[in-house]
């Protein structure tokens, strides 16, 4: 996995980008932001692009609704 890349961290199912790595460990951020979380290499797949872009539409609906 290469730092931007759209990742699932498959112990949660959570979307994330890869924003780097800790050592052997990756660093995930939110794809609506927030807090980033580590995961292991191993405990990640690529993300579809489906699974990309329903992470994504549910953080800007998350956002458009904070802004009301």
């Amino acid at each position: 996995m290469e730092e931007g890349d759209f990742v699932i961290d498959t112990r949660t199912g959570r979307v994330g980008c890869v924003g780097g790595s800790g050592g052997p460990r990756l660093r995930l951020r939110p794809v609506g932001g927030g807090r980033e979380w580590d995961c292991s290499p191993g405990d990640v797949r690529p993300a579809t692009i489906a699974e990309t872009m329903r992470a994504k539409v549910a953080a800007a609906n998350a956002l458009s609704r904070r802004g009301r």
